[in-house]
């Protein structure tokens, strides 16, 4: 495959994660608001709002690839904040419940980590930044 093929499968790979999770939120604000609550976090109403309204809009932005260094530092970003909050030390006393929030903690940074090669490569010619699926652009 080339360069910008496998650009584009990352992105669409990244998206599969972030549009539904946000689209879900935002169908689900109580629901959402509810599991921020019991976090702790403050304004939990509000933190749902702006958690699904930024994984569907960033997930949209990485899949059309319109932004993608800035959008996928915000993400990388986002994922390890999210990572900490959401599972560093959860679970109790129960060992399988703690383990699954360490595997969730890890995951998000390994997520966190294919953002910033995405930032990196940048999105490819077949992508906004690319300027129409390579039309006028340099396709490698």
């Amino acid at each position: 495959m080339t360069r910008d093929a496998l650009l584009l499968v990352s992105r669409l790979l990244f998206a599969v994660l972030f549009v539904p999770s946000g689209f879900q939120a935002l169908a689900n604000i109580a629901g959402t608001s509810d599991y921020f609550a019991g976090l702790g976090l403050p304004l939990p109403v509000l933190a749902a709002w702006g958690t699904g309204l930024f994984e569907l809009i960033a997930g949209l932005l990485i899949l059309i690839g319109f932004q993608t260094t800035i959008v996928a530092l915000l993400l990388a970003a986002f994922c390890i904040v999210a990572g900490f909050i959401g599972h560093h030390g959860q679970g109790g006393d129960d060992a399988m419940l703690a383990f699954l929030h360490q595997q969730m903690l890890m995951k998000d940074i390994a997520i966190s980590g294919g953002f910033l090669a995405l930032a990196m490569a940048g999105a490819g010619a077949w992508s906004a930044d690319g300027r129409g699926f390579g039309i006028g652009a340099d396709v490698t």
